[in-house]
């Protein structure tokens, strides 16, 4: 029985060396060892001690005891083959940990270098918004210098064509003053000829007044002149009267006929105006209009005074 206990084990042990251990997870198997028999568990149950509370258990045969040694060698070749695959997977797991946590760690170094690189990036984008915000505003700004820059080019474009206006209306003028400038020198002669046709008439104007201021004094003596004769003239005739009325009633003296035709025509008895040829002449010089008139109305009066003043000296 030990033999074949031993030989039991040892092919076990042998057959349990070269088999190549199970994977952990290799299905039909449970996960940690085969399941236990029942049969032995119950005789197990049966051994040489007995149960608590119950009759006492009959001694077994020596070879149900042997039986139940191979079954329990049996089982034990089992659970270290059990044991020997669950060491070789614990070894793979270890393995596969070591893996796992070294692909965690790549994993987490990945991680954190791909963090760095999305927040340099973020950063980066953040600081792109920023600056293209900025740009934006400065746009903004720039749009709206655009918008009153075009408005000041439109009323600088208003503002030009005034200009053009008015340069055109100022080149016309031009002209004209151009036009009028080449007539400058025959406007000068003109000016020249009236300024010599005004000094002219300056003096004439000069030399009218100076003969109308002899002939003004001329008419007042001879104003005066007439106003005597005509007195003289009046007591002549006073006294020619009075000779008359003195002849009439005698009629001797007849001395009068000669005197009497000469005074009732004075035109042909008396002598001329002594001062009608010179007073004549200066009518003629410019002499006013009233003077002549003046001279005219007593021309005969002074040639009768003075042929009666002759006469008488005879």
């Amino acid at each position: 029985m030990a033999g074949r206990g031993r030989h039991r084990m040892g092919g076990g042990g042998g057959g349990g060396g070269g088999a190549p251990p199970r994977s952990f997870h290799e299905p039909g198997l449970p996960p940690f060892g085969r399941p236990a028999h029942s049969g032995l568990l119950d005789d197990h149950m049966d051994g040489p001690f007995p149960r608590l509370g119950g009759p006492p258990l009959r001694p077994l045969h020596p070879a149900v005891i042997e039986e139940q040694l191979a079954a329990q060698h049996q089982e034990i070749q089992g659970l270290l083959i059990d044991n020997q695959r669950l060491a070789a997977t614990h070894v793979a797991l270890k393995q596969e940990l070591a893996a796992a946590q070294h692909e965690l760690r790549r994993v987490a170094h990945a991680v954190g270098a791909m963090h760095a690189n999305n927040d340099s990036q973020l950063r980066e984008m953040y600081e792109k918004s920023m600056k293209l915000e900025s740009e934006l505003r400065v746009a903004e700004a720039m749009k709206a210098e655009l918008m009153q820059v075009r408005g000041d080019i439109q009323k600088l474009n208003s503002v030009r064509q005034e200009l053009t206006e008015q340069v055109q209306v100022l080149s016309q003028d031009v002209t004209r003053a151009t036009a009028d400038l080449q007539q400058t020198p025959l406007l000068k002669a003109e000016v020249e000829n009236m300024k010599q046709e005004v000094q002219r008439v300056r003096s004439a104007i000069e030399h009218e007044k100076k003969g109308y201021a002899d002939n003004f004094e001329q008419g007042h003596v001879m104003e005066k002149n007439l106003i005597a004769m005509a007195r003289e003239v009046e007591k002549l005739r006073a006294e020619v009267a009075n000779v008359e009325k003195r002849a009439q009633p005698t009629g001797t003296i007849n001395t009068g006929a000669g005197y009497s035709g000469n005074y009732l025509n004075p035109s042909l008895a008396y002598g001329g105006n002594p001062y009608s040829a010179a007073y004549a002449m200066n009518r003629a010089s410019g002499a006013p209009p009233e003077a002549a008139d003046y001279n005219t109305a007593h021309a005969s009066w002074g040639g009768a005074y003075d042929a009666q003043r002759t006469h008488g000296h005879r």
